[in-house]
């Protein structure tokens, strides 16, 4: 239950701490601003709180508490179980999506009423603005379009967002935050950034289901659009619509997956141009902020990297929503998230079910 407003303390904010350049240049940034920082390192994989003495230092060096937090069950059943059973299901998942819904933000929240710290913060590049008409937190474009992460985070809610701080929105390069670090003597500013899916090994991810998750690929066959037998592949979970390379077949042209039928275990390939699509259906979609968009023109992105594209949304009588683009989209993937956009505003998104 989320503490009364009035009871919290609006200039302590518990942040997700990692370790790494962008949460400890985000704890340097609140500082700076005054906060009471209070650092929160996620465990989700179990591994007990002596893996988090590397947090701990980079805590003890900017002098703020941290509070440890195993979230492996949660984590294991709320996001691996979900990107288990999409592979499973022949869909290509966001796991960083779900974890912001599921564990990420609902932990930051659970300890910022606990302790009642009026503010959450994260490293994400993104920022927040405090719509005048309605008094809604919305999640706009940040400064560094490049590295922007507003993407990610289509599925909070005003619960979250009313209290997010994202202290990197201003900053236009990685480099200007190493910076940040390096002026404070901070050992880690040369430090990496982090991999893509941070439970997956080298981005691996076929070997995480096959060798850690005991998932058993089935051979079936590959087809045409036409359902006529091309050859044999050896399991859903090694391919993604758009996918050319390490098919494992040739055919003298290039040819790309554009669709896969788990319930037939059957993957269809075909030509270039079978790839692009106007019109794309989405299942548990949210809405970040009230409002009706439908029929308005928007912005939508089918992909973290993909380039924002004009478009409008129609909500179907099963609650699915219908985005129609006036460009047509390449590879559209079940699976993945659809995002949708009024301006530089992220207003929210959707899950590609159906193309």
């Amino acid at each position: 239950m989320t503490e009364n407003k009035a009871m919290l303390n609006n200039r302590k904010v518990v942040l997700g701490m990692s370790g790494g350049v962008d949460s400890t240049a985000s704890a340097l940034i609140l500082q700076k601003k005054g906060y009471e920082v209070v650092g929160l390192h996620f465990d989700v994989f179990g591994k007990g709180e002596d893996s988090a003495s590397r947090v701990k230092e980079v805590c003890e060096k900017l002098g703020i508490e941290l509070i440890y937090r195993d979230v492996s069950k949660d984590f294991s059943s709320k996001v691996i179980s979900y990107f288990y059973n999409e592979y499973a299901c022949g869909r290509t998942p966001n796991p960083c999506v779900m974890c912001n819904k599921t564990v990420k933000f609902k932990v930051l929240l659970d300890e910022a009423n606990r302790i009642g710290a009026g503010s959450i913060a994260t490293g994400h590049y993104s920022e927040t603005e405090v719509l005048k008409e309605s008094g809604e937190t919305v999640i706009k474009l940040c400064s560094n379009r490049k590295k922007d992460q507003s993407y990610m985070l289509w599925k909070l809610g005003q619960e979250e967002l009313s209290r997010i701080i994202f202290p990197l929105s201003s900053f236009n390069s990685k480099e200007e935050i190493r910076e940040i670090l390096r002026e404070k003597g901070f050992p880690n500013a040369e430090t990496r950034d982090s991999q893509e899916i941070c439970f997956i090994e080298n981005d691996d991810y076929y070997s995480f289901l096959t060798e850690k998750m005991g998932m058993k690929p089935r051979h079936g066959n590959f087809v045409n659009k036409n359902g006529d037998i091309l050859g044999t592949h050896s399991g859903i979970i090694k391919y993604t619509v758009g996918q050319r390379k390490g098919l494992g077949i040739t055919f003298g042209k290039p040819v790309f997956v554009t669709d896969i039928d788990s319930k037939k275990n059957q993957v269809v390939l075909g030509d270039s141009e079978d790839l692009f699509k106007n019109e794309i259906i989405s299942s548990n979609n949210n809405f970040c902020t009230s409002g009706k968009f439908s029929g308005e023109k928007l912005y939508g992105k089918i992909r973290y990297a993909a380039p924002f594209s004009s478009c409008t949304i129609e909500e179907l009588p099963d609650g699915r929503i219908k985005t129609v683009f006036e460009d047509a989209q390449r590879a559209p993937t079940p699976g993945q998230s659809i995002v949708w956009y009024k301006g530089e505003y992220m207003i929210g998104g959707g899950i590609i079910d159906k193309i």
